[in-house]
């Protein structure tokens, strides 16, 4: 892998975390119940792309 690709890596490691924070925080401020259940899948779905992007980035530190 790259260089380049690596910061790529990184880039959505980050943009995932902040997916994730951004859905946890609007889930506390809504009411309607089926929202905070479509938000909280959403969370689940980025939350297991972060953990692969995370994999990805072990695998190449780990030669």
């Amino acid at each position: 892998m790259t260089q380049k690709e690596l910061l790529y890596v990184e880039d959505a490691i980050g943009h995932e975390k902040n997916i994730i924070t951004i859905c946890k925080e609007t889930i506390r401020c809504l009411q309607d119940k089926k929202l905070q259940s479509f938000l909280k899948k959403e969370v689940e779905k980025h939350e297991a792309m972060h953990q692969t992007l995370l994999h990805l980035l072990e695998e190449k530190a780990n030669g």
